[in-house]
């Protein structure tokens, strides 16, 4: 059973922890460090706790400032492959290009990566924005999102039949001509992993309702991601689809709100990586439509503290009441991102998941586990 997509509960992962930094664009001491062992340490520590999936961030080549944000990053398959062996509940994504990985390829490698983890293995699907990283690989970024979600369209159409036919087949396609082409193993018991993507254009919201589990959109204004999730689903049901929307947060918890606050300020501003925030805004407006642009530069100060995410800044109380509106906004679930992820996590662990699973937005821990 897969339980991510079966569950009632408000799901919660974590982001971008094969990424160095994470997702803090900031130059203090403790910034992450995404070493293995790191990683390897929080994936146990969340699979205990009943967290229900971690996602990474596929890249390429960093932001450049004094840090490189994201230079050093871990590839997400192998990484996932990893992270499934040494765990027991946690779903692992792998996030996956499109224009750089060949269908077959990536049927076959999440299909191993679901033997491994009998059933919690993932797909984030990537159709591109980032016209560096493309030029990095010698790889031309199609101009407009039509072109890019077309590809990406024919592309996951090879992967899923390969998942499902029994035999050898042919495909002849724009993008893509196979011949005799078969997929063997399929996915654990014959099922499809959960597919995440993140789209803020038309085309890529409508290939998202199409073929995903999960449409990952930010939440900067809550009334205006009311009204948008709300949307979402509606079009999704007019389309016969059901689609959950996820977002992604920043956690500063603390004992007082006043402690949170000033160490916001610390790394966020006093300590931010400003050459990089501005470096990964500038790309944003340029190449992709993940946020709206209209808001985008009202949140350059988000973007060194959590990548844009929505900050959920403040006692554990605090914390948990922000999670709880994320909920009541329509909102399937979050990830979570720290500063630190190891150093972080166990207090929100011991702090903030009591109450959420208290006002029922989870079930207890060991419920899931059960489950």
């Amino acid at each position: 059973m897969r339980r991510i997509l079966q569950t009632k509960d408000f799901i919660l992962g974590t982001f971008a922890t094969n990424c160095s930094g994470g997702m803090s664009v900031t130059k203090v001491a403790e910034r992450w460090d995404n070493s293995w062992d790191n990683n390897e340490k929080l994936a146990v520590m969340l699979d205990e706790a009943g967290i229900d999936f971690m996602l990474p961030i596929a890249r390429w080549i960093g932001y450049g400032g004094e840090t490189d944000f994201h230079g050093d990053v871990l590839e997400t398959m192998t990484w996932a492959a990893g992270l499934l062996a040494k765990t027991r509940d946690l779903t692992v994504f792998a996030t996956i290009h499109t224009a750089a990985n060949h269908p077959v390829v990536v049927a076959k490698q999440i299909a191993t990566l679901d033997q491994i983890g009998k059933g919690r293995a993932g797909l984030n699907i990537v159709a591109g924005w980032n016209r560096p990283e493309y030029e990095a690989l010698g790889l031309p970024l199609a101009t407009g999102h039509d072109k890019r979600y077309a590809y990406a369209q024919e592309w996951f159409d090879v992967v899923q039949k390969l998942w499902t036919h029994e035999g050898a087949f042919d495909w002849q396609g724009e993008n893509f001509q196979l011949k005799n082409v078969y997929g063997k193993p399929h996915p654990w018991q014959g099922s499809r992993p959960p597919i995440l993507n993140a789209a803020g254009s038309g085309e890529g919201r409508d290939f998202a309702i199409g073929n995903a589990n999960f449409l990952f959109t930010p939440a900067i204004d809550l009334e205006r991601s009311r009204t948008e999730v709300a949307e979402l689903r509606q079009k999704a049901e007019k389309a016969g689809k059901h689609v959950n929307v996820l977002t992604f947060s920043h956690v500063v918890c603390r004992p007082n709100e006043a402690e949170a606050r000033q160490y916001l300020e610390y790394f966020g501003q006093q300590n931010a990586d400003w050459q990089a925030v501005d470096n990964l805004v500038a790309l944003q407006f340029a190449n992709a439509r993940s946020f709206p642009h209209d808001l985008l530069a009202l949140i350059r100060d988000r973007m060194a503290a959590g990548h844009g995410g929505f900050p959920l800044v403040g006692t554990p109380e605090q914390v948990a009441a922000g999670i709880i509106s994320l909920a009541e906004a329509g909102f399937k679930g979050t990830t979570l991102s720290f500063v630190d992820y190891v150093a972080e996590f166990p207090y929100f662990r011991d702090t903030v998941l009591p109450i959420i699973e208290a006002h029922g937005l989870r079930s207890p821990r060991e419920h899931r586990h059960a489950a």
